[in-house]
């Protein structure tokens, strides 16, 4: 493996990875032969996800499907998002830094720092490891252990044992519930090759909020602290008297809110729409989906323990449920008045976004988009 980067500064990056792999839980048992044919499974499904979803959405082509790939296990999805995280926030850290000053005590502050926050975010990432089923990596640069597609991009992390773990717990059909899941992460890649401009957008809009950041390094760092202790199982009642607040929360100027709100919004429509085409090719080509889908709700609604909803509240992972069930409204009104090609002016420009208000009231984006000129 080649090293992620320096590790001068305020996260020591190849410590969160090698913490996280070290901590990092043990899949299901699998024999090595089960194995292959769960890589291989996902592999074909993801393949066949493609002309479903196109389909379905009407977006893209063949050739826009230039982005590999990888069906990877918890750490290979450790080090790919280390490797998104340390791009993404690169302008806070090196901001941070600064704040931080010079000299030979800062210096040796600064290392023992990087170190503790390598700890400590790769205790996050252990956590967070064993729960995802699938994403779509976009912002990490190309190398050789992740590749990108072509015209840049990013690619589709399917996290094998993840999956297995999840279609086990849920005793639902195991063939079913994989191609569920690359349905649903298929759409993700197709959001994404086939609206050449969101990544762009996207990043911009992160950037913005960063740029914005003005806290005492200390006073960040104290939140991963907190949220690493929970890990632990340091602070799990005292998490549930904290208001609900989030590592996001602890950042936010009046700008921060306005950039925090588009973000919301944009990741409220594209995870609402993965819902959205997982329901509607579901039924066609996933037999048991009925069942799939109720039982995955859920467990999506009640977490695995009060441990979990802690961490869920800390990491700010309670709005990402509600961007599930906001944007999947948001699109199933819209598609239900306007039909799928209507839908898909949404795709136009960053202008053709809905807004958060707009998720909330999907008639108030139809009048706006669909305002007819006047005479």
């Amino acid at each position: 493996m080649t090293s992620i980067g320096a590790n001068s500064g305020m996260v020591d990056w190849n410590l969160a990875v090698a913490t996280a792999t070290r901590l990092v839980r043990p899949g299901p048992e699998v024999s090595r032969d089960e194995a292959r044919a769960v890589v291989a499974e996902l592999r074909r499904h993801a393949k066949s996800s493609e002309e479903h979803v196109r389909g379905f959405t009407r977006m893209g082509t063949e050739e826009t499907h230039d982005t590999p790939l990888l069906v990877v296990d918890r750490p290979g999805w450790v080090r790919a998002n280390v490797a998104g995280f340390r791009e993404l926030l690169k302008p806070l850290l090196e901001k941070m830094q600064e704040r931080r000053g010079g000299g030979a005590g800062n210096a040796v502050l600064g290392a023992v720092g990087g170190k503790v926050t390598g700890v400590e975010l790769g205790m996050l990432l252990s956590f967070l490891s064993s729960r995802v089923l699938g994403q779509y990596e976009t912002f990490a640069p190309a190398t050789r252990e992740l590749p990108a597609g072509a015209n840049g991009g990013g690619r589709l992390l399917l996290v094998a044992p993840n999956i297995v773990h999840v279609e086990r717990e849920l005793d639902v059909e195991p063939h079913d519930f994989r191609l569920w899941v690359t349905l649903h992460e298929e759409t993700h890649r197709t959001q994404f090759t086939a609206v050449p401009w969101l990544r762009d957008h996207l990043e911009g809009e992160i950037q913005s909020f960063l740029a914005e950041t003005d806290v005492d390094p200390m006073t960040v760092l104290e939140r991963v602290r907190e949220a690493a202790q929970s890990l632990a199982g340091g602070r799990p009642e005292a998490e549930e008297d904290d208001g609900g607040r989030s590592l996001v929360e602890l950042v936010q100027t009046p700008a921060q809110r306005e950039v925090l709100g588009r973000l919301t919004a944009v990741m409220s429509l594209l995870e609402g729409h993965a819902d959205f085409v997982m329901d509607g090719v579901g039924p066609a080509v996933v037999p048991s989906v009925g069942e799939i889908r109720e039982k995955f709700q859920q467990r999506r609604a009640k977490g695995a323990s009060r441990l979990d909803m802690a961490l869920r509240k800390l990491l700010g992972l309670d709005a990402k449920l509600r961007q599930y069930r906001d944007g999947e409204r948001f699109v199933r009104a819209v598609v239900d008045e306007c039909g799928m090609d209507g839908f898909n002016r949404v795709w136009t420009s960053p202008n053709t976004l809905p807004t958060k208000s707009e998720i909330a009231k999907p008639a108030d984006w139809i009048a706006r988009v669909h305002r007819k000129p006047e005479a």
